[in-house]
């Protein structure tokens, strides 16, 4: 069984694939000083809740953005799985060409996500995945990963609001009734939502316009259902994305017996 670990700045997904499907999936936030060991502790007690153990796994990928937690997600694979992990960015074959200036800055999940809508979705692509930042990345017909657009996810600007306006509160994201707020929480979520909706479609328009041929543009991530019935810009929501390119990467990297 295979253990995938798809590590963001704010959550760290592990799933379990048996070779046939999922069969078990689980976040938790990200320390990046957590152990191998409590990892460890933690991911042994909810395999036991599935009726399976840590033994029963016996490989192991990584997509992380964060650098400092992979020695000890790279432990935890060592020690406790007997396997040594295949880590995205580390002679990794992605089997899609990378056209950036310095494809080593590239983050891992952006690549793992082209690999994952290219499989799936024929043409040019736009792979919108929110998490602690909005990304926007440009899939091309043939898979190559074209670069694209960072900007603050919704979450983060939601907490700067709240950090550096001492009298705006923290609130939670909703889709509100109304474009125009009549007190200040209505007018806080009506700015944040419809004010990435308009991100949104204005980057998906003049990524379109830039690009000047046919794009089919995808939404994952931890907060993109939120949009789902907001906007038009968005073809598709697949929160499947970043899983379904991890294993086809590690379908493609089998010779290397990871």
């Amino acid at each position: 069984m295979l253990l995938a670990i798809e590590q963001g700045n704010t959550n760290t997904l592990f799933a379990v694939h048996d070779g046939a499907d999922w069969i078990a999936q689980w976040r938790t936030a990200t320390e990046s000083t957590r152990t191998a060991d409590e990892y460890a502790v933690w991911l042994a007690q909810l395999l036991s809740m599935r009726g399976l153990d840590l033994g029963r796994l016996d490989a192991c990928m990584i997509s992380s953005v964060v650098p400092q937690s992979l020695f000890n997600l790279r432990n935890l694979a060592r020690r406790y799985l007997s396997v040594e992990p295949m880590v995205i960015g580390e002679n990794v074959d992605l089997g899609i060409p990378v056209r950036i200036l310095k494809p080593s800055e590239a983050g891992a999940d952006r690549l793992v996500n082209a690999v994952g809508a290219h499989l799936r979705y024929p043409g040019d692509l736009i792979v919108i995945d929110s998490g602690t930042a909005t990304t926007f990345d440009v899939v091309a017909a043939d898979g190559a990963f074209e670069g694209g657009v960072i900007s603050p996810g919704i979450n983060l600007s939601l907490q700067a609001l709240h950090e550096a306006a001492a009298m705006l509160p923290r609130i939670a994201i909703q889709k509100p009734e109304r474009v125009i707020g009549k007190d200040t929480v209505s007018n806080m979520q009506s700015g944040v939502f419809w004010g990435y909706v308009a991100l949104i479609e204005g980057l998906v328009s003049r990524i379109k316009a830039e690009w000047g041929a046919p794009m089919t543009v995808i939404g994952t991530g931890g907060v993109a259902s939120l949009f789902e019935g907001a906007t038009t810009a968005i073809d598709h929501f697949d929160p499947d994305l970043t899983l379904r390119g991890l294993l086809e990467i590690r379908r493609r990297n089998t010779h290397m017996g990871a």
